[in-house]
């Protein structure tokens, strides 16, 4: 399971309470690997009781007061297993593609169409999202590792923004012609 190597990954890069991993999670983390704010604290109290993450000591009464947590030694030793793993690359799981098939069965209607049309549009707000991000790392110029990973999967999201819109293109052109 990723979401436990996600958050590990998330506090090697910052340590944070659950609440800032939310936000976090929401901001970047999220586009190419989602979480509920419930996942990430179950999921933080699992780690903390493998003894992979822990709670920093804070100043004062804990109660009311955010946990902020830090990855134990094991914790990193984990992650670096977890990323030398070889994985198969896995199918899409897209809804979308799946009711696409399913109007070749009952017919396409314009509501499938719609629906296209409303994919392609979010897709190209992603894209420009992303372009933006892209123009925002290029402007602070950092040439670390971190930076340079961080540039590859921000580059296969853009990518990933482009195939679909292509395709949607593809799609609703035939589509389209076909009515």
């Amino acid at each position: 399971m990723s979401l436990p190597h996600a958050i590990l990954t998330a506090l090697l890069e910052k340590p944070s309470s659950g609440l800032e991993l939310t936000r976090r999670f929401d901001r970047s983390i999220g586009y190419f690997w989602s979480a509920t704010h419930q996942q990430i604290y179950r999921e933080l109290g699992k780690l903390e009781k493998a003894g992979l993450i822990r709670a920093l000591d804070g100043e004062g009464p804990t109660r009311g007061q955010k946990k902020e947590y830090e990855v134990l030694p094991s914790g990193r030793e984990e992650l670096e297993r977890w990323v030398g793993v070889r994985e198969d690359p896995r199918a899409p799981r897209d809804p979308l593609l799946l009711r696409l098939r399913a109007t070749g069965v009952v017919g396409v209607g314009g509501d499938m169409v719609d629906e296209l049309r409303r994919h392609r549009a979010l897709h190209r707000e992603r894209l420009a999202e992303y372009r933006e991000f892209e123009r925002r790392d290029a402007a602070r110029g950092h040439g670390t590792e971190r930076d340079r990973v961080h540039r590859l999967v921000l580059q296969g999201g853009i990518e990933l923004e482009l195939f679909w819109i292509t395709w949607l293109d593809r799609a609703l052109a035939d589509l389209e012609g076909a009515g």
